[in-house]
C-alpha cells in the first residue's frame, strides 16, 4: 500500500471507537494509504461519538464529539469527499439503504477499500464492479502492519506515545486491542511488543 496509489474510505462504525480511530489515522499519518470520509460519514461519527460519551457520563459530550471531528478535519484536510450524490443513484439495491453514500463517497475518491464493522452492509459482488472491496478495521489494520511493519510499528509507537489518559504500556495497548475485536492486528504486534 502506498498512500499515492491506495485509498480507504473509513465508516463511522470505525471511526467512532477512539482506539480504532486512533491507530487508523496513526497509520494514514505515516503515509501508508490515503484515507476519506465524506461530511455524512462525519456527522455519523460524531453523533456517535457523543453517544458513547453520554454513555460514559461525560458531562461534555457533544463538545468532545465536535472537537474530535475538528481534529479530524484538521489533520487530514484533503480526506473530505465532495460531489458524490449522483453517484449514489447508480447503485443497486443495498441490504441498508443508508449505507449508499459511504458507497458513493468510495466510488467518487477511487476508493481501493471500505473499512467498516458492517461488513454485510457491503455486498462484495456490488463492490466489485467498482473495484472496491470491503475490510473490517482488524483486518485492515493487520494488513497494514504486513504490508510495511517497520513503518506502522513506528507509527503506533508513536500514538501509544501520545496517550496520556491514561497512558498505555505496549503490552495495556495490545489488551486493548484485542478487548475490542482488534485480535489478528494484536497478534501481529505481539512479537514486536517491545518495539511499541
Amino acid at each position: 500500500m502506498f498512500a499515492n496509489r491506495f485509498t480507504a474510505v473509513v465508516d463511522a462504525c470505525v471511526l467512532c471507537s477512539p482506539l480504532k480511530r486512533n491507530l487508523i489515522l496513526s497509520l494514514a499519518e505515516a503515509e501508508l494509504f490515503r484515507v476519506r470520509w465524506s461530511e455524512e460519514i462525519l456527522d455519523e461519527t460524531e453523533k456517535a461519538i457523543e453517544i458513547l460519551l453520554v454513555k460514559q457520563r461525560c458531562e461534555d459530550a457533544a463538545d468532545r464529539a465536535t472537537r474530535a471531528r475538528a481534529a479530524m478535519n484538521k489533520a487530514f484536510v484533503e480526506a473530505t469527499v465532495t460531489d458524490y450524490d449522483s453517484l449514489g443513484n447508480e447503485i443497486g439495491k443495498l441490504p441498508d439503504e443508508g449505507d449508499r453514500h459511504v458507497i458513493a463517497a468510495a466510488i467518487k475518491s477511487k476508493a481501493d477499500i471500505i473499512v467498516t464493522e458492517n461488513l454485510k452492509d457491503f455486498p462484495k459482488n456490488m463492490l466489485a464492479g467498482y473495484g472496491i472491496d470491503a475490510k473490517s478495521a482488524d483486518e485492515f489494520i493487520a494488513d497494514a502492519i504486513d504490508l510495511n511493519p517497520a513503518l506502522a510499528i513506528s507509527a503506533i509507537k508513536r500514538m501509544r506515545l501520545r496517550l496520556n489518559k491514561p497512558e498505555k504500556t505496549p503490552e495495556v495497548l495490545l489488551l486493548d486491542m484485542e478487548r475490542i475485536g482488534l485480535t489478528q492486528s494484536a497478534d501481529q504486534l505481539r512479537d514486536n511488543v517491545k518495539l511499541i
